[in-house]
């Protein structure tokens, strides 16, 4: 008699537990993908503040969300131009601050945004570019029209280097770009990280979850991919990735920069670089190439 209870509370329980898991799965494994809550705050280098002109810009998107971005002035009386600066997903618009202080003394403006969900941005969902594209729009009409700046280019690093692609693709207004460290689609990059987090990959499972985040979010998850975008790309193109990157394989930049359609485009692999520090890794030389690729455009555009 006992025995046989003990069995019943047994099923019971496994019963529960795994429709929880089910619900859990369904519903909550999802928005990990998707949802963000505006927890991520760069340290402020509040010195700089008063070396450097800057404005804070706030715009609606197309669905009435407020995003928030900083515009740094370069000294320059005539400006080579105005770069989009687009962080990844751990950052916020304040990440850029010494990246704008360099565009600056070198004679660009620069626009550090917080993408929607992120730092000052409203948005309760990230959706890997879908509807940040749009956004992105948004922010070209406003330095074109309000803020009387041309020349507009774009510089993303991870998730931001995949919407500057996907900007690049969707927007030819845009004149230029750099991408940094980024992936193909969304759909490989989730199966890459239950790889990496795991050891295996379901991408029955990831796939799955991927949909389901996209329902949730209101996109199309197949829209976001940066690789369906570059095929679209006409414009100078600068794709950096780190030879060592585990985050995200080099391969995935390699691949992007093959369906580019530019004519005018190049790529740098920083070989001993993982995925956030790229940087670091390619100091000073980096930077001269990058400076070079922009300079270029100023010229062009001159």
């Amino acid at each position: 008699m006992l025995k046989n209870r003990i069995t019943k509370i047994f099923k019971r329980t496994f019963l529960i537990l795994f429709v929880a898991g089910l619900l859990i799965f369904y519903f909550i494994f999802p928005r990990f993908i998707i949802e963000r809550r505006n927890i991520y705050n760069d340290t402020i280098h509040q010195e700089d503040a008063s070396m450097l002109k800057r404005k804070k810009l706030t715009f609606l998107t197309y669905d009435n969300l407020e995003q928030s971005a900083l515009l740094t002035y370069t000294h320059i009386a005539k400006p080579k131009g105005t770069i989009i600066l687009l962080h990844g997903s751990s950052h916020t618009k304040v990440h850029f601050y010494d990246l704008s202080k360099f565009l600056a003394t070198n004679g660009f403006n620069s626009v550090a945004v917080d993408i929607r969900g992120f730092g000052e941005s409203e948005g309760q969902f990230f959706t890997f570019g879908v509807k940040e594209s749009k956004d992105v729009k948004k922010l070209v009409d406003v330095l074109i029209h309000r803020e009387g700046l041309n020349n507009i280019g774009v510089w993303g690093q991870s998730v931001g280097g995949a919407l500057a692609l996907q900007s690049m693709g969707s927007d030819h207004r845009i004149a230029y770009g750099i991408s940094e460290s980024t992936y193909t689609d969304l759909k490989s990059n989730i199966q890459g990280f239950f790889k990496r987090h795991t050891g295996f990959n379901l991408a029955l499972v990831s796939n799955f979850l991927v949909d389901r985040a996209g329902h949730i979010g209101d996109f199309d998850p197949n829209d976001a991919s940066p690789i369906k975008y570059s095929k679209q790309i006409i414009q100078p193109t600068l794709i950096i990735h780190g030879g060592q990157d585990e985050a995200i394989d080099i391969s995935n930049s390699e691949t992007i920069f093959s369906t580019i359609k530019s004519k005018d485009k190049e790529f740098i692999e920083v070989e001993s670089a993982g995925h956030i520090n790229l940087w670091e890794v390619g100091g000073k030389a980096l930077l001269d190439k990058i400076l070079r690729f922009l300079n270029n455009q100023a010229i062009t555009y001159n």
